[in-house]
């Protein structure tokens, strides 16, 4: 059963699913559309459902009422509040309590978590309600365009349990979405239309009812009921109120300009329409009425008309027949306020993203960021009004504020990250310029796949196309195409068995395994029930002290009686042991076990090293660091964080020093379990570090306040028990990420002792003292220059007068039918001296002697061969250097390659050596030969 399917079985019984009291007692009818055949709820009789109709409330709102988008959710907020309604501050754009998506999508997501692939709903007050900002990327290319779509919105979420404490159902909803629009809004009550519909999310879904306005949808309100599939569900425990009513459309519907973005970003486009020149069209005090009414006329078209078909060049020339404009002079009046309306939603919702910790890059959700950042860059380019994408975002801020206060601390931040990314835009520039003029040259006509990969490989956007005539408008499904190419949803995650299991066995008929690891972490030995051996070595015990892997966390080793332990995972709540060898105890048996307490101590401090390096990196970073994945051994940990560039020596030097003062400081680590709702209004959403909670109990670690995260790992009780922590490398291992290898505690002192051993190694070699040593080694590093200047000339003086030499040693070899034809060559094994020599003689020898092929292997500490070979000009003609090289250097066990005059290789199978002088001496004979007989 699909969605219409199920439209039209819930429609079917529309008494039960959709008719409410409001419909009764205020003569709502209920309606057949005589297009689409879809029913709705109106008061005065009409023919068409409003999906049909287009944009009447622009220049004529159906209420006197003007509010604008900051008073618009004001007037909403004290609405809601004065019925009983808790009032939420937002959650981050970032979903990071949801594996499967990058990017808040809607507001009901705040409220859904998602474990065993089944969703659960969490409210933490109930009713509520959130001025949810909202990310979507799939709509990218109707941005600026259709008026009202955007990549960022306010969904303004309504939500309600309505089997707990203060739910409410149907009724109750409509009524009160119903007073918003007329009591609030003063919008009258025949103006308002409600259409059925359904809702189908993750893994639950119900009816719904849209209502709209003169054409415009403002809200859904959806009745939540069932979980599972359409085609095999049952009625939820509990069911959900999610009413989404878009912010931005409530506050168009009461002023009616020609597109949602002029009152949405009205101080921001005042305020670039004051720095910049550009004309406030839709002033009353426009400098120009013509183009107002022709951009009125066509926005409120649009919209309605881009519904039925994607196609935005067919809808833009069907309105300017409409509008008796031609095309090109219609194109020249929109598109610079359709480019200026993309940059400002573009800007807004890198303002949200980039506040909440998603860096723009190459990779997952940050690709979408870098995307429309760079369509940004790009349009700011073509308008040319003198504005840089960092004055947008303080506008959008200055307008925020009252909304989203939050928002001001990052302000720094944003700019920081987007004038980075800016610089990387510009520094691509010239080679976009390089490759527009090739495809000009080209003339070929370009397709989707074409302009996907130009902008993937080279950055060349479709908007430089148009700008620079090379393309006639952006393909429709561009940006789609490109945001779905990087999925806009996580990889799922699974649990990682590192051996071989029945996958046929029955886990759910095995009772738990009790963690003894939680409940003492300073047991290191203790006795068990044996509840099933599965494989012969894989031991599931009633209770364990063993950690298992997870988070990031190696597992604990030690010995099950005598058999060893070198691997534990967990599935579900069975902890399996793997021993080595076969185990031949019996089921039920009770048996001694021992944890491996040195290596179970140095993970755990490794694992709280791993928090503090966290918190010190974002302390010195900035506030987009957080983790990206993280590993915990023995003998070291690293920790993946987000960041937009690879780290400098100051910086990783300065993270070090910040971790080991929280070391210094001796904090208390304390652990605490807390449901999930509690922990996330306590604690906000960094606790999400490691990733998705797959469980409503949460256990905190938090670290002296400084860090406080959702983990499952082991720790130490106070950061003192460190006693050092010390970064071992860092390096940029992908765009946006950077890794971090550090260890802590006794590894780290023996880390120390060991370079310290080794610095005293090098005085010791260098005959100085530590004071000294950096004084001795620049003194040291002079006189090999010097050295080195010597030795150059002394092996020109050599190589001058080798060549000589080289010449009356070389072998003369002649075409066996044609004595005319020869080559001389040269070939020596050299245990002597280096590559050097062997580069300057080659090179000066070949020179003078166009004939010759000269051809040299370098022996390295009896280890390894370089070969080198030279070939002069005529040599050239029969055999190529980098022929020789190539061949060598496969005897070598290696590889060789260059150009016909010079070739390099080598191998370090030095044991084919003493043949070598009869290979060359064939390959030379068959290239003369070969040559000869196409004479």
């Amino acid at each position: 059963m699909n969605k219409s399917e199920l439209l039209s079985l819930f429609s079917s019984d529309y008494e039960k699913y959709y008719k409410v009291s409001l419909f009764e007692k205020l003569g709502f009818k209920r309606q057949s559309c005589s297009v689409c055949s879809r029913f709705f709820w109106a008061i005065p009789q009409r023919s068409i459902c409003p999906d049909h109709e287009n944009y009447t409330f622009i220049g004529n709102p159906p209420t006197s009422r003007r509010f604008s988008y900051t008073q618009s959710w004001e007037k909403i907020r004290d609405y809601f509040e004065k019925n009983g309604h808790s009032i939420l501050n937002r959650y981050p754009v970032v979903c990071r309590w949801r594996d499967d998506l990058y990017y808040t999508i809607a507001s009901i997501v705040d409220f859904q978590r998602v474990a065993d692939g089944k969703v659960m709903f969490e409210l933490p007050h109930n009713p509520l309600v959130v001025p949810q900002m909202c990310l979507r990327f799939n709509d990218i290319e109707n941005v600026g365009i259709t008026g009202r779509h955007y990549t960022s919105f306010c969904m303004v979420g309504q939500t309600c349990d309505a089997d707990s404490d203060g739910g409410y159902w149907k009724d109750k909803c409509i009524d009160l979405d119903f007073g918003l629009l007329v009591d609030i809004f003063g919008i009258s009550p025949t103006e308002i239309t409600f259409v059925e519909d359904v809702w189908i999310g993750a893994g639950a879904f119900g009816s719904s009812l849209e209502y709209f306005v003169r054409g415009l949808e403002l809200g859904n309100a959806v009745f939540t009921e069932f979980e599972g599939t359409e085609k095999n569900h049952r009625v939820l425990k509990n069911k959900i109120i999610d009413m989404g009513a878009g912010l931005e459309r409530l506050s168009w519907i009461t002023n009616g300009t020609p597109t949602s973005y002029d009152c949405t970003f009205e101080p921001v486009l005042k305020r670039i329409y004051e720095m910049s020149g550009m004309d406030n069209l839709f002033s009353p005090k426009g400098n120009n009425s013509y183009q107002s009414r022709i951009l009125s006329d066509y926005f409120s078209r649009i919209s309605a008309k881009l519904e039925s078909t994607s196609d935005v060049l067919l809808v833009k020339k069907q309105i300017a027949q409409e509008l008796s404009i031609d095309f090109e002079k219609l194109q020249k009046i929109v598109v610079p306020y359709e480019s200026l309306y993309t940059i400002i939603d573009h800007t807004r919702t890198l303002v949200f993203a980039i506040s909440d910790g998603s860096l723009p890059s190459n990779v997952g959700g940050g690709y979408n960021l870098r995307v429309i950042l760079r369509r940004t860059l790009s349009l700011l380019k073509q308008l040319g009004l003198g504005l840089k994408v960092t004055d947008i975002v303080d506008l959008h801020l200055d307008q925020l504020r009252p909304l989203y206060p939050e928002l001001m601390d990052y302000r720094n931040d944003i700019h920081e990250i987007l004038d980075i990314e800016g610089k990387r835009f510009i520094e691509t520039q010239d080679r976009i310029v390089t490759i527009s003029n090739k495809i000009k040259k080209g003339k070929a006509k370009l397709s989707l796949d074409d302009l996907i990969r130009l902008y993937e490989s080279d950055g060349v956007t479709p908007d430089y196309l148009v700008e620079n005539g090379l393309l006639d408008a952006v393909p429709a499904n561009f940006y789609t195409r490109l945001s779905e190419l990087h999925s806009t949803n996580r990889s799922e995650k699974r649990d990682k068995k590192e051996f071989d299991m029945d996958d046929n066995i029955d886990l759910d008929s095995i009772k738990g395994t009790a963690l003894l690891y939680y409940d003492d972490p300073l047991r290191y030995s203790f006795n068990s029930k044996i509840l099933k051996i599965v494989n012969k070595n894989l031991v599931i015990l009633e209770e364990t002290c063993f950690y298992p892997r997870g988070g990031g966390q190696e597992p604990d080793f030690g010995y099950i009686g005598v058999y060893k332990v070198d691997n534990v995972v967990k599935i579900k709540d069975k902890v399996f042991h793997q021993v080595v060898g076969t185990f031949e105890q019996n089921e039920g048996d009770v048996i001694d076990c021992v944890v491996e307490k040195e290596r179970r101590l140095a993970i755990t401090k490794n694992h709280t090293a791993t928090h503090i390096i966290n918190h010190a990196s974002r302390s010195v970073l900035g506030s987009w660091v957080w983790q990206n994945s993280a590993y915990k051994d023995e003998t070291y940990a690293r920790l993946d964080i987000t960041h937009h560039s690879a780290l400098s020596r100051d910086e990783m030097q300065e993270i070090e020093r910040k971790a080991n003062d929280v070391v210094r400081r001796n904090l208390p680590v304390m652990i605490n379990w807390h449901s999930r709702g509690i922990a996330e209004q306590n604690y906000g959403f960094r606790i999400y570090q490691g990733g998705v909670v797959p469980t409503n109990d949460v256990r905190i670690i938090n670290i002296g306040g400084l860090d406080i995260e959702a983990c499952g790992g082991t720790h130490v009780f106070n950061t003192g028990e460190l006693g050092l922590i010390k970064i071992l490398k860092t390096e940029r291992i992908q765009d946006g990420v950077v890794r971090i290898e550090f260890v802590a505690g006794e590894n780290a002192l023996n880390r120390v002792q060991n370079q310290d051993n080794q610095i005293q190694y090098i005085v010791n070699k260098l005959g100085t003292n530590r004071e000294k040593i950096l004084e001795t080694f620049s003194k040291n590093i002079d006189e090999l220059d010097k050295s080195k200047k010597k030795i150059k000339n002394l092996l020109r003086r050599i190589s001058i007068a080798s060549v000589d030499q080289i010449d009356n040693d070389s072998v003369v070899l002649k075409s066996e039918s044609n004595e005319d034809r020869f080559l001389k060559y040269y070939f020596k094994i050299d245990e002597e001296f280096d590559d050097e020599l062997h580069l300057l003689v080659g090179q000066t020898s070949t020179e003078r002697n166009p004939d010759l092929a000269y051809i040299s292997v370098i022996i390295i500490e009896n280890k390894s061969a370089r070969v080198i070979v030279f070939c002069g000009k005529n040599a050239t003609k029969i055999v190529k250097a980098n022929t020789i090289a190539s061949q060598l250097s496969k005897m070598l066990g290696g590889s060789g390659g260059g150009t016909p005059n010079f070739g390099q290789g080598g191998g370090n199978m030095i044991e084919s050596l003493p043949g070598m002088s009869k290979t060359v001496m064939k390959i030379l004979i068959e290239k003369l030969n070969e040559t000869t007989e196409k004479d």
